[in-house]
């Protein structure tokens, strides 16, 4: 690798922004270690304001019309003190946010994110002192959570230029705790920057007013050449199963990544999209529904269990447990209720995980329907399953009509919701075969 914005795959128009923020977000840098932001400060008797506008219109708040010049010839698409990247899933908004935050730390002085220096390293394999990593395990980023975060914020940087704050998955965070966020980011530190990610700016995904002070970096869905390209330069994958894999994943890198070399990962593909079939009868549809949840269950089950050891054993070593010597015997106090504690966040981060698992099948089957809509209209538009056009697609469009298909793509959609709001799945999935049956059945 060279430079760490050659890591975003299809994404040239947002690498070359961030690089030309982050050149600018130097002299910013240059300007703060020169004191002419303090010198601001010390004659409005406020705290200094690096950034302002949510849209980075100047770098600063200066106190009176002779400090304009300070900041002359800074452009409106430069540099601010909060940004929020949205794509779809596998669009890579958290690699461009910790592209970002190298380019940001980089100690190069002839480029921005070179990829060789230690910032840029460290930063990358997200071990860097002064960029901190937010990433909701569980259903969600909680209001103490979010004030531990705010604290990390404000500390001045330790090594880099900045104090850097890398939420993903910001559309976890509850009402409360995008209301503790919003404080910091309205008057952030004159050295940090907040980098959020969220799958959309929907009120749904990212709060209003939350989206109003950061500026909006949109990533698009690959195209199947960078993905199968990466596959194939990056990851050494056969070019034949990476062009299949690009094919079928619907712009999601790293899941290519895990069909083309996990064959669980097809199983579970497999497994989805014969739900379409098995569903239009009803000596099938029930017992296709149980296999799909139970797959996906084993599947989080086995990932949580791997996290979850580790994370157990690491908890209990810090609490004193295997020592040796006098009082070692006994735990020491408040030892039971942080393993509970512990145990917890594990529980809720296995229904996370299980919810996402299910998700992406629900999405391959959604696919499906509207694959066969697509050819049932006579449209011209790329599928997301090529390779099920034969076996099933067509089949499936010759024999039901497109309001039929429609209502199967509703009832998958439905489904998703309901998982959403805590509908187990089991009766979630079950509803959405039963929805599927009835709609796929012939008229008269």
């Amino acid at each position: 690798m060279t430079n760490v914005f050659d890591r975003l795959t299809g994404q040239a128009v947002v690498a070359d922004e961030l690089r030309g923020a982050a050149w600018a977000a130097r002299g910013v840098s240059a300007r703060l270690d020169a004191g002419v932001v303090g010198a601001v400060a010390t004659s409005t008797g406020s705290a200094p304001r690096m950034f302002d506008g949510a849209d980075g219109a100047t770098f600063g708040h200066p106190a009176s019309d002779g400090d304009d010049e300070v900041f002359s010839g800074l452009s409106r698409a430069a540099m601010t003190h909060a940004w929020l990247f949205t794509g779809p899933p596998g669009s890579g908004r958290s690699v461009a946010a910790t592209c970002f935050a190298a380019a940001l730390q980089c100690q190069s002085d002839d480029e921005v994110g070179c990829g060789q220096c230690r910032a840029c390293v460290t930063v990358m394999a997200q071990t860097h002192a002064d960029v901190r990593h937010v990433v909701p395990q569980g259903l969600s980023l909680s209001v103490l959570e979010a004030r531990d975060v705010v604290q990390a914020a404000a500390r001045r940087p330790g090594t880099g230029r900045w104090q850097i704050v890398i939420i993903e998955d910001a559309d976890r965070l509850t009402e409360q705790a995008a209301n503790a966020l919003l404080k910091a980011v309205e008057e952030p530190p004159s050295r940090t920057v907040f980098l959020l990610c969220a799958p959309s700016v929907d009120p749904e995904d990212i709060s209003v007013t939350l989206r109003s002070r950061c500026r909006h970096i949109a990533l698009t869905t690959p195209s199947v050449a960078d993905i199968e390209r990466v596959l194939v330069d990056r990851d050494g994958i056969e070019p034949d199963r990476a062009a299949w894999a690009a094919a079928v994943c619907g712009g999601h890198i790293g899941r290519a990544k895990r069909l083309a070399t996990d064959d669980a990962a097809r199983a579970q593909r497999e497994q989805a999209l014969g739900l379409a079939r098995a569903a239009t009868r009803d000596s099938t549809a029930y017992a296709a529904a149980e296999a799909l949840v139970k797959s996906a269950d084993d599947a989080a089950k086995a990932l949580s269990a791997q996290l979850d050891e580790a994370e157990t054993e690491e908890m209990k070593t810090a609490l004193g447990a295997g020592g040796t010597g006098k009082g070692t015997a006994r735990p020491p106090r408040g030892t039971a209720g942080a393993l509970k504690e512990l145990e917890k966040r594990q529980k809720s981060r296995a229904t996370r995980v299980l919810r996402d698992v299910l998700d992406r099948a629900l999405v391959d089957l959604a696919a499906l329907f509207r694959d066969a809509l697509v050819v049932s209209m006579g449209a011209r538009v790329t599928p997301m399953h090529p390779d099920k056009a034969d076996d099933i697609t067509v089949p499936m469009a010759g024999y039901a009509s497109p309001e039929q298909l429609l209502r199967c793509v509703e009832a998958v959609l439905e489904c998703r919701t309901a998982l959403d709001v805590n509908v187990k799945p089991k009766f979630a999935v079950d509803a959405m075969v039963a929805r599927i049956g009835m709609a796929m059945r012939r008229e008269g």
